[in-house]
C-alpha cells in the first residue's frame, strides 16, 4: 500500500530514491528517509450547532543523517526528486568529511497491534454530524441545569515508510480516533464544567456505539454537578490520595520526562547517573510499554523503525533504565526501546513515551481512603505546569475531594498539587490493586512537539504532599 503512496503516484522513484538516500549517509553514523501521508479530520459541534468539519492531507520527507551528538534534518512537503536532492545536499554538510559505516538497522517484527483499516471511510459525513448532533441533544435533556455542551470527534489515517541505507524497509499503517464531550452545567450564578473522552487506534465502532457515548455523557455531567456543590480547597501539606486511571499524567509530566534518555545523557535530568539506585519508595514499579494493543500511545514500530517494547523504568522502588531512541542509545551504550518519536515528517525524532504507568499494588482503594486523617482524595487533572529538568509540578483538579478521619466529604474547588516528581515516589505509602490506564485522550508536548500517549495508575496514597488551595 506504501508503494502506490509514496512512489506510483508522486514523483519519487523507488530505486533512484534509494541511490541518493545511500550517497547522502556515507560516513554517518546513522539515519534515514521517512516518508508519510496523513489523512485527518475533526468534528466539533457546540452552542446547539456543527461549528467546525475540517478534512486534511498531508504528505512528506524527512531526512536524517547523524555523525556524534550532531544531527542534519531535512524536510519538504513535495515528494519529487528534486525535493529530495535538496534535502540530501543539506544533510550532508553535518558529516564534515568524516568516514564510516552507518549503524545497523532496527530489529524486525511481525506483531501488529492495530488494522490498518481507515476509520475517515467507516462513516458517512452525515452519521459523523447526527452522532454529535445526538450528543448535544442527550446532554441537554439529562438535566436542566445544563447550559453548555461541546463535543468532538477527530480521527487520523497515516501511513509511513522508514527507508535506511542499503535498502531495509520498514511500513506502518497508523489509525487513530478520539471522542470528547464536555458539559457546562449552571446554578444561579454559578457554573462548572465537566468533561469525559476516549479513543484509540482503532476505527469509531466502539466509541460512537450508544451505550459508549451515553456514558462519555453521563460522565461529563456527572463532574459537572459535583463541581457545582464543591466549597473550596484547603492548602498546605497534607496526605494525598490519587485516585486510578488518567492521574497517571501526573506520573508521566513529573516522572516520565525525567526518564528519557536525552535528559539522562545531557545529565540535565534529577534521575540522571542514578541507576541501580533507590528512587522510590517499595513497592513503586513503572513502566513505559508501547506494545499493548490499540491503545492510543502504542505503535507496532517508533518513528526510527525499531519495535516498541515494555521497558521498565523503575522496579520495586530501584532506577532500572531510561527510555532511548537510537541516537541516545548508541551515545550512552545501552540497547534501543523503541521510543523514538516524531510529531510527523517535518521534526526529529526524539526519546518520547508510549504509554506510562505504574503498576497495581495489594490494598484496596477503600483501605486507603479509611487510612487518611486528614487530606484530599484526587480523582481527575486537568493541565499542569512541570520543569522537567527537576520535576516540579503545579496540576489543577478537575475533581477533588476533603477527607477526614477516613471518610470522603465535600468536592473542592480550585485545588492545586504542588510538588516535584522524583520528592513524591519517596512518599508513596500505599499502592491500589485497581489498576487502570486512561480511557484514550493524552497528548504529551516536548521540544514543540506533541505526539499521542496513554497513563495510568492504581490509587495511590502520597504521604505528604503540598495542596494549593483557597485556605481553611
Amino acid at each position: 500500500m506504501t508503494q502506490s503512496l509514496f512512489f506510483g503516484r508522486t514523483g519519487l522513484d523507488r530505486s533512484r530514491t534509494q541511490s541518493i538516500l545511500d550517497d547522502a549517509l556515507k560516513g554517518a553514523d546513522d539515519g534515514e528517509l521517512y516518508l508519510e501521508y496523513a489523512q485527518s479530520e475533526a468534528f466539533v459541534f457546540d452552542d446547539n450547532r456543527l461549528k467546525t468539519a475540517s478534512y486534511n492531507v498531508e504528505q512528506g520527507f524527512g531526512l536524517r543523517a547523524v555523525v556524534g551528538e550532531a544531527t542534519g534534518y531535512a524536510h519538504a512537503s513535495d515528494l519529487s526528486e528534486d525535493a529530495l536532492k535538496r534535502a540530501a545536499s543539506a544533510v550532508q554538510a553535518v558529516k564534515a568529511g568524516r568516514g564510516g559505516a552507518v549503524a545497523g538497522g532496527p530489529a524486525r517484527t511481525n506483531i501488529k497491534l492495530y488494522p490498518d483499516d481507515n476509520p475517515l471511510d467507516a462513516l458517512p459525513f452525515e452519521a459523523k454530524a447526527k452522532l454529535l448532533a445526538d450528543i448535544n441533544d442527550y446532554a441537554r435533556s439529562k438535566d436542566s441545569r445544563v447550559r453548555q455542551v461541546s463535543a468532538s470527534l477527530s480521527g487520523e489515517w497515516a501511513a509511513i515508510e522508514i527507508i535506511r541505507p542499503g535498502g531495509e524497509i520498514i511500513r506502518d499503517i497508523r489509525p487513530l480516533v478520539r471522542l470528547n464531550v464536555s458539559v457546562t452545567a449552571g446554578d444561579g450564578d454559578r457554573q462548572e464544567s465537566g468533561s469525559y473522552g476516549a479513543g484509540g487506534r482503532e476505527g469509531y465502532a466502539r466509541f460512537i456505539a450508544p451505550d459508549a457515548w451515553r456514558g462519555y455523557v453521563d460522565e461529563a455531567l456527572r463532574q459537572a454537578l459535583v463541581n457545582l456543590d464543591a466549597e473550596p480547597a484547603p492548602a498546605g501539606d497534607m496526605e494525598v490520595v490519587l485516585g486510578s486511571g488518567w492521574t497517571g499524567v501526573l506520573l508521566h509530566e513529573a516522572v516520565g520526562h525525567g526518564l528519557e534518555g536525552d535528559f539522562n545523557r545531557k545529565k540535565t535530568s534529577a534521575f540522571a547517573g542514578r541507576l541501580g539506585e533507590r528512587v522510590a519508595a517499595p513497592g513503586v514499579t513503572v513502566v513505559d510499554d508501547g506494545t499493548i494493543s490499540g491503545r492510543r500511545g502504542s505503535l507496532t514500530v517508533d518513528d526510527e523503525g525499531t519495535p516498541t517494547s515494555k521497558t521498565v523504568l523503575i522496579e520495586d522502588g530501584i532506577l532500572k533504565g531510561y527510555m532511548q531512541d537510537r541516537l541516545n542509545a548508541r551515545l550512552m551504550g545501552v540497547p534501543v526501546t523503541g521510543n523514538g518519536r516524531r510529531e510527523s515528517f517535518a521534526h526529529q525524532p526524539m526519546p518520547r513515551m508510549t504509554n506510562t504507568f505504574m503498576l497495581a499494588g495489594d490494598k484496596k482503594p477503600e483501605e486507603i481512603i479509611a487510612s487518611v486523617k486528614d487530606g484530599v482524595y484526587a480523582v481527575n487533572f486537568s493541565g499542569g505546569q512541570v520543569d522537567i529538568t527537576s520535576g516540579k509540578f503545579v496540576f489543577n483538579c478537575t475533581e477533588a475531594y476533603r477527607v477526614k478521619n477516613g471518610k470522603v466529604g465535600a468536592p473542592l474547588k480550585n485545588c492545586a498539587l504542588i510538588g516535584d516528581g522524583p520528592t513524591v515516589l519517596t512518599r508513596v505509602s500505599m499502592i491500589g490493586d485497581d489498576f487502570a490506564l486512561d480511557p484514550g485522550i493524552g497528548v504529551c508536548g516536548k521540544a514543540g512537539q506533541g505526539v499521542p500517549v496513554g497513563v495510568g495508575q492504581p490509587t495511590i496514597k502520597v504521604d505528604r504532599l503540598t495542596v494549593g488551595g483557597a485556605g481553611g
